[in-house]
């Protein structure tokens, strides 16, 4: 029996992943998606008249089976490949998209579906249920339902080519991580390097049957090390321009052409749906509404981030030369001496403060944060399947020990992983006949693993990444809504990050340090004058930190808001884009577009602003919970009921005021960031 055709009471029974074997995969989900096509036909073919039930609903509630078993696939496709998958993903993603494309190009289906949006009477139905027949009408209208067969058929063929284009575009950038290796023969070169980080380069090199060397490579718990403490400056030049030259060398694995194809293909798209560009396709969907209104939001703090930005380099800059003789600083030179520096004006660095962030006692940090925020109990249960050996599973429970998630939390770098960090779900939160059918939420990472000496010990940026990640996990788990597609993170792209971004800064409060942030061998608390120092260090750098992350948004913009088939070279319009913000000279050789994954293999398309975007908000809520008290029940409860529960149940802008009492405040990110004084 294939375990991913097994029928449950629950469609949110956790996955079998030990039965599951690879075979499985593409067997179930063709069968699926063709249960899922008799289920379309049956809405099509109902000879009622169509309604709110038996066709907005219906539709939501159609394909769960297939969204479950694809769901299982494409998340061990980012955190437990092998070349296999990958395989089967290139089988199986033009299959679904096709599939994806038959409901939305069904001429008969969008006929009863928009008899059903214009004839409503709207105060019928709930807040909820408008919203869900608005976005389930544009959903067909915004992927071609109005389209004649000739460019119905145009659009199916750019989907499938999009899809194909993105998977080989992530798995080059994959294979380019996993290839690069910087090996290392004499213990000179480690100096500067912190135990931690040598044993695990020797650990690596073991691992790569290499033993009595070390073995640096590209996966960000051995790379930024590396680059913020190896004194040799010509291994950090070498070690940063593998980084930054993944899938720009023109070999097999080369992403130049891919990115052409993905930004004129996506170009054509929009166009076809009568849209100026892939950026007004996408935003028309977002908080932002517009490019022109996301360049303008990123213009006016890039008026403050600027002069910031030049000014933490050109403090970076004199402090490399007094200390080295460094005549023109570099950007291999940047963390280094800037980390440097931070400990000489703050004497605080990241190995000052690991051995108070063991992995084991921020994890727990994170769930007394949960419980005394929303009431959440975590307890691991091991009689859960799970996709890996290291992979923990939690039962999570509300203040009267009712089941509100189930939480899968991975941590370490494998081959088979892909670079980052993310949140994802095995399966949404949904209510039917059946009951409220609770979420599968998992979190994934990167951190540094525990060495023969030590326990995984966090970097304090480790930790703000964990809380951040946590942060979406709430958003999955706290969700109460009736329809999945407007449950939990399904909200619009530059909302979701508020939830994420907005926990980071328990992280600098000593109310929620002292829960979790104890010395791993003595257990003494993180000193009231490390706290102090993390905070008054908060911002150190933050001009620069603030330009970078501009940066990468503009080059959004610039691949998305525009017609570039004219584009020659990835390089040299990479280059044009990012002058105006660089402050440090561009490296030769390199390019960011090539591994650009945000905007090319995931959803971040047009999108990547939003970070930015998401700090306005997380600034300006947290600016409310300081004023109440950052373990506030009441502001809390106002979070959880208007922000986490409600997912996309309404527009973004209603549910925020609705908790803030207020339009969100662009100088609070301003103000927290030092950058503006008023």
């Amino acid at each position: 029996m294939n375990p991913l055709l097994e029928k449950n009471s629950s469609f949110n029974i956790p996955p079998a992943f030990t039965a599951i074997k690879n075979e499985h995969f593409k067997p179930a989900i063709e069968q699926l998606i063709e249960e899922a096509k008799n289920e379309i036909t049956a809405i099509v073919t109902n000879a009622e008249k169509p309604d709110f039930n038996n066709t907005i609903e219906a539709l939501e509630f159609s394909g769960k089976r297939l969204d479950r078993a694809s769901g299982v696939f494409f998340n061990l496709n980012s955190a437990e490949t092998n070349d296999e998958i990958q395989a089967i993903a290139r089988e199986v993603s033009p299959l679904l998209t096709e599939f994806s494309n038959d409901i939305l190009l069904n001429a008969d289906l969008f006929k009863k579906v928009k008899e059903v949006h214009d004839g409503i009477d709207k105060n019928t139905l709930s807040a909820e249920q408008k919203t869900l027949l608005e976005k389930t009408y544009k959903g067909f209208v915004r992927n071609g339902a109005q389209l004649n067969d000739e460019k119905k058929a145009q659009l199916r063929k750019i989907d499938v080519e999009l899809a194909q284009l993105s998977l080989e575009f992530g798995e080059h950038v994959l294979a380019e991580t996993n290839k690069y290796e910087l090996v290392l023969e004499n213990e000179a070169d480690l100096a500067g390097l912190p135990t931690y980080a040598i044993e695990q380069a020797a650990e690596t090199a073991e691992q790569k049957e290499k033993a009595g060397k070390w073995v640096i490579t590209l996966d960000y718990p051995s790379y930024v090390p590396f680059m913020t403490y190896a004194k040799n400056r010509e291994l950090r030049k070498e070690l940063s321009i593998a980084f930054a030259s993944k899938s720009f060398k023109g070999d097999d694995l080369d992403n130049q052409e891919i990115v052409k194809k993905i930004v004129n293909l996506r170009h054509e798209r929009a166009n076809l749906l009568g849209y100026k560009t892939h950026a007004h396709f996408v935003l028309e969907e977002r908080m932002a509404q517009s490019p022109e209104k996301v360049m303008g939001f990123l213009k006016e703090i890039e008026k403050y981030g600027k002069g910031g930005a030049k000014k933490d380099v050109e403090e970076v800059a004199a402090y490399a030369k007094k200390l080295d003789g460094i005549e023109q600083l570099e950007r291999w030179d940047f963390a280094y001496y800037s980390e440097k520096l931070k400990k000489e004006k703050y004497t605080i660095d990241d190995e000052t403060l690991k051995p108070y962030f063991q992995l084991e006692k921020v994890v727990d940090g994170v769930f007394q944060t949960a419980n005394k925020l929303f009431g959440l109990s975590f307890k691991e249960n091991p009689s859960i399947d799970k996709y890996h050996p290291e992979v923990t599973v939690y039962d999570v429970t509300d203040e009267h020990g009712q089941p509100v998630a189930t939480f899968y939390a991975d941590f370490f770098p494998r081959a088979g992983k892909r670079a980052g960090a993310w949140m994802t779900s095995y399966a949404g939160q949904f209510k039917d006949d059946k009951g409220d059918h609770r979420p599968l939420v998992s979190i994934v990472c990167n951190f540094t693993k525990p060495s023969k000496s030590t326990p995984s010990l966090l970097t304090f940026n480790e930790v703000t990444t964990l809380f951040h990640e946590f942060g979406h996990a709430l958003h999955g788990m706290l969700a109460d809504s009736t329809y999945e597609s407007l449950s939990g993170t399904s909200v619009y792209w530059d909302f979701v990050e508020l939830p994420s971004q907005v926990l980071e800064n328990w992280c600098y409060e000593k109310e929620c340090l002292d829960l979790f942030a104890k010395h791993y061998e003595t257990g003494e608390a993180i000193p009231a004058e490390l706290i102090e120092k993390i905070k008054a260090s908060a911002n150190f750098m933050e001009g620069y930190q603030t330009m970078r992350q501009l940066s990468f948004g503009m080059l959004d913009m610039a691949w998305h808001g525009q017609d570039n088939q004219n584009v020659a070279s990835v390089g040299k319009f990479e280059d044009d884009i990012m002058s105006s913000t660089n402050v440090l000279p561009p490296l030769p050789n390199t390019n960011m577009s090539c591994s650009f994954s945000h905007i090319f293999q995931g959803g971040y398309s047009a999108g990547y602003y939003s970070y930015k975007w998401a700090e306005v908000l997380d600034a300006d809520a947290f600016e409310h919970f300081k004023t109440h008290g950052i373990f506030n029940k009441e502001v809390a409860a106002s979070f959880k009921k208007n922000v986490l529960s409600a997912g996309g149940t309404e527009h973004p802008s209603v549910l925020y005021k609705r908790f803030r009492g207020q339009e969100p405040d662009v100088k609070a990110l301003l103000r927290r960031a030092g950058l503006l004084n008023d």
